[in-house]
């Protein structure tokens, strides 16, 4: 509960700080989930049409939370796509103009790195996302999210200074099947503008505690180890002093008897 709140409130101090004015947003999916609006006024049409490609999973909602996005919008990373080989969606691409395409991620069902990595493709020619491993960069049930920004100008894509054709007014972004697993993405969007006006995620929060040092683990197993059977021998520097002088009385008190005893012989 206080997780939540606190991500809740770094998700509103990260709206405030970023909504200076969203461009017109182009295209936005929800992959593998039913239509949302999120809290900017993103509307995000639903996948979810016969004969889509790949496979829609709702897995995430078995999460309690995840991290980063307010409740609100956490639809947008429970509900993902992914197939078992190379797939992607269409991008209207008709007018002149800079772009941002936001690519929305979250690790739902892997526990470690290296378990899903792939890479995403713009236009056929441009790799604008290499060998993602999202639960590498903000580990399970957390939002990841990436930008990228292009341009288009008399029917070229632009990207970091490389071009492409535009053929038939559409762009594609593709997911590319690796060797680690199946692609996938959770959500995305394209929004006419720079990436100055895009929303950015809230700063990332590590709730788990740092891990002892495995040297401090070794050293405690190996004096574990050493320890014989049986209850732990209590430190007689703990015990009360008075409960330390009881043996002693206990002796002083066999001792007289026996004194007097002897100087009677």
């Amino acid at each position: 509960m206080l997780r939540s709140i606190i991500y809740t409130i770094i998700s509103i101090i990260s709206v405030i700080k970023t909504a200076t004015g969203l461009g017109e947003i182009i295209y936005a999916v929800n992959a593998g989930g039913p239509e949302h609006t999120d809290i900017y006024g993103v509307h995000y049409e639903s996948d979810l049409v016969q004969g889509r490609v790949g496979t829609a999973s709702d897995y995430g909602k078995q999460l309690v939370m995840i991290g980063r996005v307010p409740p609100k919008d956490e639809i947008l990373y429970q509900t993902e796509r992914y197939y078992h080989s190379t797939f992607g969606y269409d991008i209207p691409a008709k007018s002149d103009g800079n772009y941002v395409l936001v690519l929305k991620f979250s690790e739902v069902y892997f526990n470690a790195p290296n378990m899903k990595v792939f890479d995403v493709v713009l236009n056929g020619d441009h790799t604008i996302v290499a060998d993602l491993d999202i639960f590498d960069k903000v580990g399970r049930g957390a939002a990841h999210d990436e930008y990228i920004p292009y341009s288009i100008k008399k029917g070229k894509l632009y990207f970091n200074e490389e071009e492409s054709d535009i053929r038939g007014g559409k762009i594609k972004v593709e997911f590319i099947k690796g060797y680690r697993d199946n692609p996938k993405i959770n959500a995305l969007y394209v929004m006419r503008g720079t990436i100055d006006e895009v929303p950015k995620l809230a700063p990332l929060v590590w709730s788990d505690s740092e891990p002892e040092e495995p040297r401090d683990e070794v050293e405690e197993a190996s004096i574990n180890s050493k320890r014989g059977s049986g209850p732990r021998t209590p430190d007689p520097y703990s015990m009360d002093e008075s409960t330390l002088l009881i043996p002693v009385f206990v002796t002083i008190g066999a001792f007289i008897p026996l004194l007097f005893c002897l100087c009677k012989l």
